[in-house]
């Protein structure tokens, strides 16, 4: 599966454009999504429910911190 990423934008709208900036987000979302894939097909393949998994790897998602917030 090919990622669609979008582009990317700033708190205030604005675009991020910096090149080397958007190569390293798309490189560090292709490398997670290959994590991630590979860990869903191992859970797949040990018998665990598809749809737990999903959800799962959806909650932890949600459950990233933001280090850099004020």
């Amino acid at each position: 599966m090919s990622l669609q990423l979008p582009i990317w934008r700033a708190a205030d709208g604005s675009v991020v454009s910096c090149t080397e900036k958007v190569k390293v987000m798309t490189e560090n979302l292709q490398e997670l999504q290959q994590v991630a894939q590979d860990a869903f097909e191992d859970a797949i393949l040990m018998g665990c429910d598809e749809q737990q998994v999903r959800a799962f790897l959806v909650e932890m998602m949600q459950g990233l911190d933001n280090p850099y917030q004020s």
